[in-house]
């Protein structure tokens, strides 16, 4: 009991330290930011190197086409459930407790995936693929924790090096599948289950990363901060003025990703099948694939200054003119043309980015840190399930007409973000004018 009591006054000091100390606190930014990173190249390569295979898998257990699709769906599902309990748990324990059982969750996944090849259980490898999309949640809402501790101006600049970090991973995983696949084969396993072996590893070294280095948790010390900033107005002004939720830009911010989310995925998606049908090889569409998932994710460090720069309303305004424009190049563009397709793909994937990084600033400036991580699993939620629904309408807009239908549709489906980052934006402007006259007033 003794030894209970002092390490709990051990670390109320220790997080005292870092509430009156701004130096102390931009260390530790510092240092969240470095194990993230390091978690993210980790996370990155066991989302690719599992996505790369789950379908081909699913394939040759099932011995037919037509279930190849339930892999993605059941990842896409058990990543929606995962992203509300990672973000319930970091609100309640911290960033650390949260994101370190998302990826191990993850990596139990992916073991439940190789056992399943292993022993040819269809049942046992769908259920194993609903708890592998734990990882992509978690690697997903890992964005979050750098910007915990981030200043107004460094928030986006602390997500997008996450988001960056993902990419070294994302794309490492896909070039080790046969070299894992060898791996898979010597053990008696099928090759195809490989890539899940480096999956587990990946998701795990991230998961014990986080645990053990993620110290202080950012989020904890960001919401003692807030707590003594919210003591001290009291004490200056009778009453706490201190922010604590703007739903408006929560919605905004929401609204930024989970738009961009669906226009990206059902154009995407579709993409691959459109070039089959002009004769593109799977080379080519390796290619434009490669393309556009390089730019969703390597432009982040210019992201992340621009949105800090010049404000996120204008990036995400940037992002709907952006997937605009994507809709109208690749409606009009010529199914041959490769030149045409990677331009329109690298724009889609670039839109995209603006969007996710100016949206996920939006929900931390929206946010306090008493209610940062739910409100940010929650979207996340909202995010996976986004995707999930235009992968899976995307199919039948194209089958009712066509690809240039699906492109234009989702090019005027991102138009609908204008009003609503500026309806935002007005709102904003006037709550600061009310709140700069009231403490005039006083």
């Amino acid at each position: 009991m003794k030894d209970r009591t002092k390490k709990a006054v051990a670390h109320s000091a220790l997080i005292q330290s870092y509430v009156s100390s701004i130096e102390k606190q931009q260390q530790l930014y510092k240092r969240t930011l470095f194990v993230v990173v390091l978690s993210q190249i980790f996370g990155g390569a066991g989302l690719a190197a599992g996505i790369t295979v789950g379908a081909l898998l699913a394939k040759n257990m099932l011995g037919t086409d037509s279930m190849t699709g339930l892999p993605t769906a059941l990842f896409t599902l058990g990543s929606a459930g995962a992203a509300l309990l990672v973000g319930r748990l970091s609100q309640q324990y911290g960033r650390r407790s949260g994101l370190a059982a998302g990826f191990l969750l993850g990596g139990a996944g992916a073991i439940g995936v190789v056992l399943s090849a292993l022993t040819n259980n269809v049942y046992l490898l769908f259920v194993s693929l609903l708890i592998y999309g734990a990882g992509s949640a978690t690697n997903l809402q890992a964005r979050y924790a750098g910007a915990d501790l981030a200043t107004n101006k460094q928030r986006a600049k602390a997500i997008s090096v996450a988001m960056v970090s993902t990419t070294l991973g994302a794309v490492a995983g896909p070039n080790l599948v046969d070299v894992m696949g060898g791996v898979a084969e010597s053990i008696g396993i099928l090759p195809l289950a490989g890539p899940f072996l480096l999956a587990a590893a990946a998701y795990i070294l991230a998961g014990l990363i986080l645990l053990a280095f993620l110290r202080p948790d950012p989020l904890l010390i960001s919401k003692a901060i807030n707590a003594q900033i919210a003591a001290d107005e009291s004490k200056k002004e009778g009453q706490s003025n201190l922010f604590t939720l703007n739903k408006r830009g929560v919605f905004a911010g929401a609204s930024v990703m989970i738009l961009t989310q669906f226009v990206m995925t059902a154009i995407m998606t579709m993409t691959p099948i459109h070039m089959g049908h002009h004769g593109h090889s799977l080379q080519a569409v390796g290619l434009v694939i490669g393309f556009h998932i390089g730019a969703m994710f390597l432009p982040s460090l210019v992201t992340g200054y621009l949105v800090d720069k010049i404000g996120r309303v204008k990036m995400a305004l940037g992002s709907a003119v952006t997937l605009l424009v994507t809709g109208i190049l690749a409606a009009s563009g010529s199914g041959e043309s490769m030149a045409m397709l990677v331009t329109s793909l690298i724009l889609l994937g670039l839109g995209w980015n603006f969007g996710l990084i100016s949206g996920t600033a939006m929900i931390v400036d929206a946010t306090s840190p008493s209610n940062r991580a739910k409100t940010q699993g929650s979207v996340d939620v909202g995010i996976a399930l986004s995707g999930a629904l235009g992968g899976g309408l995307s199919g039948v807009i194209v089958a009712q007409s066509s690809y240039a239908a699906l492109s234009i549709f989702g090019g005027l489906l991102a138009l609908l973000l204008i009003p609503i980052v500026i309806r935002a934006s007005i709102d904003s402007k006037k709550k600061s004018s009310q709140l700069d006259t009231s403490e005039k007033t006083i």
